[in-house]
């Protein structure tokens, strides 16, 4: 799984795509559904899109982990912060389909301060969200979008209960 982190524009997203053929990693990506409307359908399907319903996001993470446990092999390009603006957490999918599957995750970035996008360290989530996430926020805490004012800390919602539960 390739994380595509700061997603604070198209150009992020175009990017990260571009890095994964370099490196030849046949990849799919999760994108809202609407991108898949009309005429785009077909060629972001293409591209290796696969739909993902807003009102039912759990959804996709049960199709792409059956995909996965029926021996489909490919990369899964993923932008956890959900859309371009910044929010307060980043979408969980992510974490639930490398914990479920057992996909490592490379984390891979674009950063304008330094005008230079590619991959960082890959390894495999342990079940200790905050932990796991401290990993991710070190990683990403030097790294500027296109929009750098539309980032959002990597933080899950989840890490909130799991650091009361400590």
């Amino acid at each position: 799984m390739l994380i595509g982190a700061p997603h604070t524009s198209n150009w992020d997203f175009v990017l990260m795509l571009g890095i994964a053929w370099r490196y030849g990693i046949d990849v799919r990506w999760l994108g809202k559904k609407s991108l898949f409307a009309g005429w785009r359908g077909p060629i972001m399907r293409r591209l290796g899109g696969i739909p993902v319903d807003r009102d039912d996001p759990s959804r996709v993470v049960d199709e792409v982990v059956a995909r996965i446990r029926a021996g489909e092999v490919f990369g899964l390009v993923v932008t956890p912060d959900g859309t371009r603006g910044a929010n307060e957490y980043w979408k969980s999918g992510f974490y639930r389909i490398a914990r479920e599957t057992g996909m490592p995750v490379t984390l891979g970035f674009v950063d304008r301060t330094t005008m230079t996008t590619g991959l960082g360290p890959t390894f495999e989530l342990t079940g200790d969200v905050p932990a796991d996430m401290d990993r991710i926020r070190a990683f990403y805490a030097d790294k500027a979008g296109v929009r750098p004012h539309l980032r959002t800390e990597p933080r899950l919602r989840s890490e909130h209960a799991a650091k009361r539960a400590r």
